[in-house]
């Protein structure tokens, strides 16, 4: 019976550690790594200042997401603190942070790379 409590008591505290998702969550989409947000492969995250302030849309579609590809959601994907999800144009749905659509660079080439910083002065890693 003692173990039995102790198991309970383990299980208990292990799922309300898992509750809150924030980036370094293994639950969270992705994850604070040198001070940036990463994906799971650790390529570096995006957002981009002309997407709404509310998270409800990501203007980043056609050949802008060739570029600039979405952090997609797995399907089933639901909503956890910071984090959102935006349903883009043709449906598929799309992370958010803070209510910024996530995005990769598609010249990034390496975990650590950045080079999309700054580009046409509206695009910034995500932190």
């Amino acid at each position: 019976m003692k173990s039995t409590h102790l198991y309970g008591l383990a299980l208990a505290s292990l799922l309300s550690l898992t509750a809150c998702a924030t980036p370094g969550d293994t639950m969270a989409p992705a994850r604070l790594q040198g001070g940036m947000l990463v994906g799971a492969n650790g390529m570096t995250l995006y957002t981009l200042d002309r997407d709404p302030a509310d998270g409800s849309k990501s203007t980043c579609i056609g050949p802008c997401s060739t570029n600039w590809p979405p952090l997609y959601a797995e399907a089933g994907a639901k909503p956890m603190g910071a984090w959102t999800l935006v349903t883009r144009d043709d449906g598929r749905q799309q992370w958010a942070y803070k209510g910024k659509p996530l995005y990769y660079w598609s010249k990034d080439k390496a975990p650590g790379d950045a080079g999309g910083e700054g580009m046409a002065n509206v695009w910034h890693v995500a932190r």
